[in-house]
């Protein structure tokens, strides 16, 4: 359970109304030798129920025995791999579903026909200064090094590596090895533009088929009828939560070796691997993150 406040003067009627707080500074003014009457504070709780993921592989002990792979080591690295992805899943399939959202040349999802640009993205970035999101990272200095720049503080936007040529092809966007200070946030980062830094991965996939028809819009389509509608997930300070048991490194590996028996296998002739963790994402404060849906150009 989260609990956050709400600012004085702001309501509750929607994500935006939450964060922005409304004074009038002659209401503020006290009477000499009069005590002015107290306000209460009004908190919002947004709650998640913790789920356990999980995944098991079995093998036999004549696998184990007489194949020429390491079949137990292998399904240790594939279900780690794949309760990683798992959890990377549980992620995006939280933050995208964000109620700010913002669609490329419509207006809905089904009429979204544009590639991501600098409009949609500043639009996005005056909702989010107008809920008072604060800036994931901060300025990166100019530096001495030869064609380098200074890197604005910045929103953190996520979305799928098949967006990478788009992002390339803003104005003014600078590549990670143009940063001064060489500090990027991620490995799959792939630069900035603005106030915003991209980090991108093929899991981040499209809506198929979701947008507006295709027609000579020149953007991608699983089927060649409608447009990929893909989520550019941006995000402010205390926007969304990740709640793990343990902590960051919550993944639980066990493995029972086919050569230990017991009263279940008293021949010894089964092993299995399980992976799994215990955690969820919610996000706290939709106001402070955003969605611009988007199409992607087709390369050809």
């Amino acid at each position: 359970s989260y609990r956050r406040w709400i600012p004085f003067g702001a309501t509750t009627t929607n994500v935006n109304t939450q964060n922005r707080p409304s004074v009038n500074a002659a209401a503020h003014i006290v009477v000499e030798g009069v005590t002015p009457a107290a306000d209460s504070l009004t908190p919002v709780d947004v709650n998640v129920v913790m789920q356990e993921y999980a995944c098991l592989y079995a093998y036999t002990n004549k696998a184990a025995i007489l194949y020429e792979d390491d079949i137990p080591e292998a399904q240790k690295i594939e279900s780690g791999e794949r309760m990683g992805l798992v959890r990377e899943m549980v992620r995006f399939n939280e933050l995208k579903s964000g109620t700010n959202v913002i669609y490329a040349g419509g207006t809905s999802r089904v009429t979204v026909d544009e590639a991501i640009g600098l409009n949609v993205l500043r639009r996005m970035t005056r909702t989010l200064k107008l809920n008072h999101a604060k800036k994931k990272r901060r300025i990166l200095s100019a530096g001495p090094d030869y064609d380098t720049h200074p890197i604005e503080a910045a929103y953190i936007v996520f979305v799928s590596t098949d967006a990478e040529s788009d992002l390339r092809d803003l104005p003014k966007f600078r590549v990670v090895a143009e940063y001064a200070n060489r500090e990027p946030i991620s490995p799959d980062e792939v630069g900035s533009c603005e106030e915003f830094r991209f980090i991108t991965s093929p899991e981040l996939t499209a809506y198929a088929d979701a947008g507006a028809a295709i027609g000579a819009t020149g953007l991608l389509s699983t089927t060649g009828a409608n447009i990929d509608v893909y989520p550019f997930i941006l995000m402010g300070e205390d926007a969304a939560y990740d709640v793990a048991l343990k902590g960051e490194n919550s993944f639980t590996m066990n493995h029972l070796p086919h050569n230990k028996p017991d009263k279940s296998d008293p021949g010894g002739q089964r092993g299995y691997i399980f992976c799994g963790f215990w955690g969820a994402c919610k996000i706290v404060n939709g106001g402070r993150m955003g969605v611009i849906e988007a199409g992607v150009k087709a390369l050809t």
